[in-house]
């Protein structure tokens, strides 16, 4: 994985609530069992109408919005477990999700891809939407270290388990970290005997 220090980027603006992983990926496309492809993917459904046309309209689609950061609404990641839906928002290119909850199991498959789940209150994101709607090019910058989410209306501060703050901000999945601490494994082996 990418090491996340700091991101500075726009964002794009994504008002709806309770949105699921099969809205995220939906389950036709989740054939594969390799990461790549499925950015092309993300919210199908909403990004093309049934004829395949381009759905002008969804923010993804609007060329007024672009960044890695996506500002959705609050409940983000809800329903089924599939870690695809991951995948796909970090193939698309998203690295920072905004919102003012995320389901428990999709906040963690987000974290084991490298893609930072920043929680705000109600109130911060609503306000957030509102200001990205009426300025696209605004700026949003998320600070890992300080754990803090910075914009033109003001900061916030978000909570992140330490171990997968750790990870993020060295670029480590689960092996990695294990390996960064060989070491001091083989230190207390040693003296285990």
């Amino acid at each position: 994985m990418e090491k996340f220090i700091q991101l500075t980027s726009k964002a794009v603006p994504l008002a709806t609530e309770n949105i699921d992983t099969d809205q995220i990926i939906p389950a036709r496309f989740l054939k594969a069992t390799d990461k790549l492809g499925f950015g092309e993917q993300v919210f199908r459904d909403w990004r093309f109408h049934k004829d395949g046309t381009i759905n002008k309209e969804f923010p993804l689609n609007n060329t007024k919005y672009s960044g890695s950061i996506l500002v959705a609404g609050d409940n983000f990641g809800c329903g089924s477990s599939r870690e695809h839906a991951a995948w796909a928002l970090v193939g698309y290119g998203f690295k920072v999700i905004v919102s003012s909850f995320f389901a428990d199991i999709f906040k963690g498959n987000a974290l084991n891809n490298g893609l930072l789940p920043v929680q705000v209150t109600e109130e911060y994101l609503k306000k957030l939407i509102v200001h990205l709607e009426e300025n696209p090019t605004s700026k949003v910058i998320v600070n890992l270290e300080e754990q803090t989410i910075e914009s033109e209306i003001g900061n916030a501060s978000f909570e992140i388990d330490a171990y997968k703050k750790t990870c993020l901000l060295n670029g480590y999945d689960d092996i990695d970290y294990l390996i960064s601490k060989k070491e001091k494994i083989a230190e207390f082996e040693t003296q285990m005997l």
